[in-house]
């Protein structure tokens, strides 16, 4: 493993490997068997992520990101091993994704992502993060950052499983400022 650099990513060279780290990760983190996600769900999901197409749309959506976006990867070289994504909204800032494959992970990454995404929040608003309730390792580092549990529980029909037609069950976290 070389250093790690969090950067904004090369449109276009780097979307193929934002979309594996996407791919990678929900397979390892979100088939469930209580929650009735399947493996095969996931696969489904995630099935048309190299199709030109899908490609294409990432590109767009990565070009032309709103100034409330951040959207940022983390990097072994020339290998994106990370990707996060950040979100200043009206009422609060959104931590909307950190996903680092399996074997970049407990090295750092996630930290590197927080402290880069701390420069782009709005230091006025509370930070929130959404994450799956039975996703122990995420939560387990969000707890690690200072964010609690809100007790607010949901489910997004955009994380609706193409097979079996299990919701990802959610839970919000509130970072507590030290």
């Amino acid at each position: 493993m070389n250093t790690i650099l969090i950067t904004k990513p090369n449109i276009p060279e780097d979307v193929i490997q934002i979309q594996e780290v996407f791919y990678r990760t929900w397979l390892e983190t979100y088939p469930n068997e209580e929650a009735g996600i399947t493996k095969e769900d996931i696969e489904e999901y995630y099935k048309d992520r190299l199709n030109p197409k899908t490609i294409q749309k990432r590109i767009d959506a990565l070009s032309q990101l709103p100034p409330n976006q951040l959207f940022i990867v983390a990097k072994d070289g020339d290998k994106v091993v990370g990707v996060c994504r950040i979100v200043n909204r009206e009422t609060c800032n959104q931590l909307q994704a950190i996903y680092v494959l399996s074997e970049y992970q407990r090295h750092g990454v996630g930290n590197m992502f927080w402290d880069k995404g701390q420069e782009f929040f709005d230091k006025s608003k509370d930070t929130i993060v959404q994450v799956a309730t039975y996703n122990k390792k995420a939560i387990s580092f969000y707890e690690k950052l200072g964010f609690v549990d809100t007790g607010k529980r949901f489910t997004e029909e955009r994380h609706k499983m193409p097979i079996s037609g299990a919701l990802i069950p959610e839970m919000e976290m509130i970072f507590i400022k030290k």
